[in-house]
């Protein structure tokens, strides 16, 4: 089972994404912010990190960065409700999706079972 760490400063958003996403058979476990999700990026380990990009303390953006230098092979996937900011962490984690607000729960859960289909897709030689 994947395990997914979302950071999401809005409380009603976290509850909701994290119900959704255990419904569709994923472990979560949310914080309310960077400095707590790079907390448990150390101790732990995560198939995902879902971080909205705009949060006090530490940006999501900044969050992807340092959580990259600690777990290189971690995915990423910022989700924001701002088109600029979209900009803005498209161009520092070219690898990263990001999925701007609003979106379905469908939509998410999509994206991130496409992330990991690639685990189970065999290589070729």
């Amino acid at each position: 089972m994947y395990r997914i760490l979302l950071a999401e400063d809005d409380a009603v958003m976290r509850e909701y994404l994290t119900r959704a996403l255990q419904r569709a058979g994923y472990r979560v476990t949310a914080v309310d912010c960077g400095t707590a999700a790079l907390s448990l990026i150390e101790q732990e380990r995560f198939d995902l990190l879902l971080t909205d990009i705009v949060m006090p303390e530490m940006d999501g953006i900044e969050l992807a960065q340092r959580s990259s230098e600690l777990v290189p092979d971690m995915r990423v996937m910022f989700i924001t409700g701002f088109a600029a900011v979209t900009l803005r962490a498209g161009r520092t984690m070219p690898q990263a999706r990001v999925l701007s607000k609003p979106f379905h729960l469908r939509d998410l859960v999509g994206e991130i079972d496409r992330l990991f289909e690639m685990d189970t897709v065999p290589s070729h030689p």
